[in-house]
């Protein structure tokens, strides 16, 4: 059965933009006669807020939408994310550097997450790592690109078809941190394999990502989903964001515009 998800992070108020991507996701299942979930991704605990979850379940049923079965919110699935993480244990790498470290490191390229990581605890000898992690050095987890890759990987978008991957745009990517027991990356390739998304719907900002996920659903033995990335509801040229208080839902509500009102000013399919 077909099955899309809607998987917003509690760090503020839905907006427009966020409930394009709802029912797109939800519209895409019905087509199908299939699945639409509601992922709550409050992995990053020092951002996501209880009340924004609130709020997110309050404007999502304001709007009319309804999903498949409980909620699924990441925090109460951590040892799911640290057994995944184990898994690629063979292909991790301590890193010892502070992100200012990364920073002062000068004219490193960049990916779709920021600057790439030169490789510098990469090279660690055993003994210089040991003798960090005795002193309780605080590190994060790297995946080993190099090791990790796998050449002519490929992921099905739908309206372009066959895209080969090219995960090394992320370089060696952070999958844990000491205030991020798994990453935004790991979390959602997993999440997606435990609920059996067939389809992925978000925006076409992540397309890069996905690059990435589909590397991490081959190595794990996940099963890989179809992807379809959507346009970005933007305003006076600029993408929207949780920012742009008068375009959150509550203050649509607030102002007396209804459910048909937001749906109508998202372009979407009444």
């Amino acid at each position: 059965m077909l099955t899309t998800r809607f998987a917003p992070s509690p760090t503020g108020l839905l907006h427009l933009g966020t409930a394009f991507a709802a029912l797109t996701a939800l519209q895409r299942a019905r087509e199908a006669g299939g699945r639409f979930l509601l992922r709550i991704e409050d992995i990053d605990q020092s951002r996501c807020r209880p009340e924004y979850t609130d709020a997110i379940i309050e404007d999502l049923t304001w709007l009319g939408l309804d999903w498949a079965g409980e909620i699924r919110r990441q925090s109460e699935h951590l040892a799911e994310y640290q057994s995944s993480l184990q898994r690629l244990r063979p292909l991790l790498y301590p890193c010892f550097c502070t992100r200012s470290d990364i920073a002062a490191a000068g004219s490193a390229p960049h990916g779709p997450d920021g600057p790439i990581y030169p490789g510098t605890c990469r090279t660690l000898s055993a003994a210089a790592r040991a003798e960090r992690l005795n002193a309780g050095t605080p590190y994060a987890l790297r995946l080993d690109m190099a090791q990790a890759n796998v050449p002519g990987l490929t992921f099905e978008e739908e309206g372009e078809g066959t895209i080969t991957c090219t995960p090394e745009m992320f370089g060696d990517v952070v999958l844990a941190r000491k205030d991020t027991p798994a990453s935004y990356h790991l979390c959602v390739t997993h999440d997606d394999a435990a609920q059996g998304v067939t389809v992925v719907t978000r925006g076409e900002d992540l397309k890069p990502a996905t690059h990435l996920h589909r590397l991490l659903q081959h190595l794990l033995g996940w099963p890989a989903p179809r992807y379809a990335h959507h346009r970005l509801l933007t305003a006076n040229g600029q993408r929207l964001a949780k920012r742009d208080r008068s375009t959150t839902l509550r203050a649509l509500r607030e102002a007396g515009h209804t459910p048909d009102d937001v749906i109508r000013m998202t372009g979407s399919p009444p």
